[in-house]
């Protein structure tokens, strides 16, 4: 049952993604609600740089580590937050999504870091000075180094540690915080096997259980588990836990503060069916749909699209021949993201924010087409009634990519990787008109 609080929050929600209809801006173009979320995307591991703390700095360092590279610098981002920021607002955005590191803030069991709390604090302090909605993800990936090395998600304990850190974070930053998400993409933990080619998904498992074995063994623990690990020992043991962590993270970031806005980022593949849908709605159920049900109890949900698949009577069909692929393989199809957010409100029923969406290429090119197009085809989406909070487009500036390394290039500014200069590319001003003329 809802409470007051939670009531007015709930028709704020549905208010700001229905209260102006859609409507011809002045130029002829599309125009967006009013008050539509113009953003970019972040995580705290992939630009602050030498999270030492955290489970995924010791999977880098690992004698057999999978990882290309380490994570180093990054885009040193903990001591160039107001210059990220900077960049947001130039583009004439008025929303960015950023996550806090669970490592920098708990670095050991119970112990609460005021100093890094006041970091993030700052940062949200530096969003509204700025004019720009912080939407913070309370954890995206990376956990800390002790939190790994008790079984990561395997834990029967780790949904009350995440719950115990929700609380404490948002005792110290929900005041300022725009809108909160519990975990980022925890609908693929340990099923990363059932989306990658079967060749390569078995080659990856096998790696990241011979590393986590390796870290194990050397700090003399039974089990090390990372927070992106692609090797899950019980996968619906992990996803049980994982369920169960949202629930009670929400629970404790609500306690704190009824009136935010909560909820959980999906990924979402916007999955097609050709002739009988069975094999496909078998994989829905399978990767998204426990999720999409259980975000019934949110505020909203986070969806975060890249690309489509294909679905045939026998099972995954190829990408079609001559359709245009970004650096990954992967189709661009920029119609993905408005077939991902209508299945998900079609299972959620509850608004939906874009958290990411972006294209993987080196040549800036494809992602000057590829933004405009997709925003289109949301527009249709949102006017056919389907209730869209706003975009946030991964990413701002290119960054670690996990065990990809620096080599995959999603920014809308590109990275000096010695000099941290960050450098607009030509989508970045193609993105900033839509989201000035809050149309397309």
């Amino acid at each position: 049952m809802l409470n007051r609080r939670q009531f007015v929050t709930s028709a704020a929600l549905a208010g700001l993604a229905t209260r102006a209809p859609l409507a011809r801006a002045a130029t002829g173009a599309s125009a967006f609600p009013r008050g539509f979320l113009w953003g970019a995307s972040t995580a705290a591991y992939q630009v602050e740089g030498n999270n030492v703390g955290s489970d995924i700095w010791a999977a880098e360092h690992a004698a057999n580590t999978p990882y290309a590279e380490p994570s180093g610098d990054a885009a040193n981002s903990f001591a160039l937050w107001p210059t990220d920021l900077d960049l947001v607002r130039g583009l004439g955005l008025n929303t960015y999504r950023f996550s806090l590191e669970w490592a920098r803030i708990e670095p050991e069991p119970g112990q609460f870091s005021i100093a890094m709390l006041d970091h993030y604090k700052a940062m949200i302090a530096g969003c509204r000075a700025r004019g720009i909605t912080p939407v913070v993800t309370f954890n995206h990936f990376s956990t800390p180094m002790w939190f790994a090395l008790k079984g990561g998600w395997a834990h029967p304990d780790s949904p009350e540690l995440l719950a115990r850190f929700c609380d404490r974070a948002a005792r110290h930053l929900a005041d300022g915080i725009g809108f909160a998400t519990t975990l980022n993409e925890p609908n693929l933990a340990g099923m990363l096997v059932d989306v990658l080619p079967p060749e390569l998904g078995a080659r990856l498992v096998e790696q990241d259980k011979a590393m986590s074995a390796t870290i194990a063994r050397a700090h003399n623990s039974p089990q090390f588990l990372a927070g992106n690990s692609i090797w899950v020992p019980d996968p619906a043991v992990g996803q049980a836990h994982m369920l169960r962590a949202h629930a009670l993270a929400r629970a404790a970031i609500k306690a704190v503060r009824g009136d935010l806005p909560v909820g959980v980022s999906l990924a979402i593949v916007d999955d097609q069916a050709t002739g009988s849908p069975a094999l496909r709605d078998a994989a829905r159920e399978k990767l998204y749909a426990p999720w999409l049900r259980a975000a019934r109890g949110d505020d909203f949900v986070g969806v975060q699209n890249y690309t489509r698949q294909l679905w045939g009577p026998q099972g995954r069909l190829p990408v079609p021949p001559g359709a245009p692929r970004n650096d990954g393989g992967e189709e661009i199809y920029a119609p993905s993201l408005a077939g991902a957010v209508r299945y998900a409100h079609d299972v959620a029923r509850v608004p939906i924010l874009v958290t990411e969406h972006g294209l993987r290429s080196d040549d800036d090119a494809p992602r000057q087409k590829f933004i405009p197009a997709a925003l289109a085809a949301l527009h249709e989406v949102i006017a056919q009634g389907v209730p869209v909070l706003g975009y946030c487009h991964w990413s701002l500036i290119d960054n670690y990519e996990w065990g990809f390394g620096y080599a995959p290039k999603f920014g809308l500014h590109s990275l000096d990787r010695r000099s941290f200069v960050r450098t607009a590319k030509p989508s970045a001003a193609i993105y900033g008109a839509i989201a000035r003329a809050n149309a397309v």
